[in-house]
């Protein structure tokens, strides 16, 4: 079957840039053949001899290789939450800090995934480091970030994030763009001579994990996966899983 035009997508890996094409009539995927999209994964593997002890060394290893890979928002991550009728909900959000201790990011406290998690802080995050052929799935348990962590970090903003933050009221309605471009002006207005503070409706969340999983793609579907999962005493085990 010959479709035109013809469209070509660049992608990046760990070794080098590689062409994936796909056939588009009138600048869409022709639906019929999404079943026939598929690749080798060959870019590399996942042994147990690369396992560290803790699961946070390994997956800072693999954001420096997203970083030197030059992928576009490495430290990007679907953070998915479940709100009090048990409907789960998931979106993007960036990284912020990475420790021991958990997985960092900020958000507005009147936004839907902070609603949820003040309902049941468990919490899943998915890192989609595909064009390197890996993906890590942490699950666990979040926790709000004291004032002072989340002042510190909101300071060290361009102010323009500051003032974004003060004109939107995260996943409220609003019936026009222009409209919240108004209150972003307004707000630029009522803080050009001083410095901009914390909004009391914006905060953030310490990830702490219970369970991570990484996975490499393989050959014939035969993926490598490794999942840790904590014990009670705060080691870790670890396991291989099927693909």
């Amino acid at each position: 079957m010959h479709c035109d035009p013809l469209v070509t997508i660049m992608t990046i890996t760990d070794k080098a840039p590689y062409k994936t094409t796909f056939s588009a009539i009138a600048g869409q995927i022709n639906m019929q053949d999404l079943s026939d999209f598929r690749k080798e994964y060959t870019a590399g593997r996942l042994t147990s001899e690369a396992l560290t002890e803790h699961p946070v060394d390994l997956l800072k290893i693999w954001l420096d290789d997203a970083i030197k890979a030059k992928l576009p928002d490495p430290n990007a991550m679907t953070v998915a939450t479940v709100d009090a009728t048990g409907q789960p909900s998931q979106r993007i959000v960036l990284l912020k800090d990475l420790s021991s201790e958990g997985f960092v990011f900020y958000t507005n406290l009147g936004s839907r995934k902070a609603k949820d998690l003040a309902h049941n802080s468990k919490i899943s995050l998915h890192f989609p480091w595909y064009f390197l052929e890996r993906q890590v799935r942490v699950n666990g348990v979040a926790k709000a970030l004291t004032r002072s962590e989340v002042a510190k970090y909101f300071l060290s903003r361009p102010k323009d994030s500051q003032l974004g933050a003060w004109a939107s009221q995260q996943s409220q309605p609003i019936s026009t763009r222009e409209l919240l471009v108004i209150q972003f002006a307004q707000m630029k207005e009522k803080f050009a001579n001083t410095q901009v503070p914390l909004p009391d409706f914006w905060g953030g969340f310490r990830v702490e994990p219970q369970q991570i999983e990484f996975w490499q793609g393989g050959e014939y579907r035969l993926h490598d996966r490794f999942e840790y999962n904590k014990q009670d005493n705060g080691s870790w085990t670890t396991q291989r899983l099927m693909p």
